[in-house]
């Protein structure tokens, strides 16, 4: 069994998704982790898939996704390794005020010092509103007060609010 990473990048339209996924169920391939989201008016997924097709056999299957052009499919077969068990403390930040430059790096560079794992990452711009939802995994010595101030310092700086809460059961 192998691990392939595909991407899915480009103009968004209908049935990007139904597609893409057909076609790897028919190649036999279980899809274990993904992301998908439109960007401004374009698509970009990342999935992993487990299975016995090859590299090359999932590219051809997926060509006909992306030529007309619009898209570009990318496949890669990922390493074998075993995914960290995930044993930190979980949080949700979430960051919102005007926008402008630093804001992402400022904030995930005080998550970093703390040898915190940024999990998942959204940003949103919405007019003059900039918005950042992140999931957080910490690890289990870390002051969660300390870093809460520090994340409060820096967007004190950064001119924009940010709120840090643990992730509850009900989140996930």
């Amino acid at each position: 069994m192998t691990i392939h990473a595909i991407t899915v990048l480009g103009h968004d339209r209908p049935g990007i998704i139904a597609d893409t996924t057909a076609r790897l169920a028919g190649l036999g391939l279980n899809l274990e982790d993904s992301t998908m989201t439109r960007l401004r008016g374009h698509f970009a997924m990342t999935l992993l898939c487990a299975g016995e097709a090859t590299t090359e056999a999932i590219q051809a299957d997926l060509e006909p996704i992306a030529a007309d052009g619009t898209l570009t499919v990318t496949v890669y077969e990922l390493p074998e390794e075993q995914a960290p068990a995930g044993a930190g403390q979980l949080f949700v930040l979430s960051v919102h005020g005007g926008d402008r430059p630093g804001i992402v790096s400022t904030v995930t560079a005080e998550i970093a010092a703390v040898g915190g794992n940024i999990t998942d990452l959204t940003t949103r711009l919405s007019g003059d509103l900039y918005v950042v939802v992140a999931e957080l995994e910490l690890p289990a010595e870390v002051d969660v007060a300390v870093l809460e101030a520090s994340i409060k310092r820096v967007t004190l700086e950064l001119g924009v609010d940010a709120t840090l809460r643990p992730i509850e059961a009900d989140d996930l």
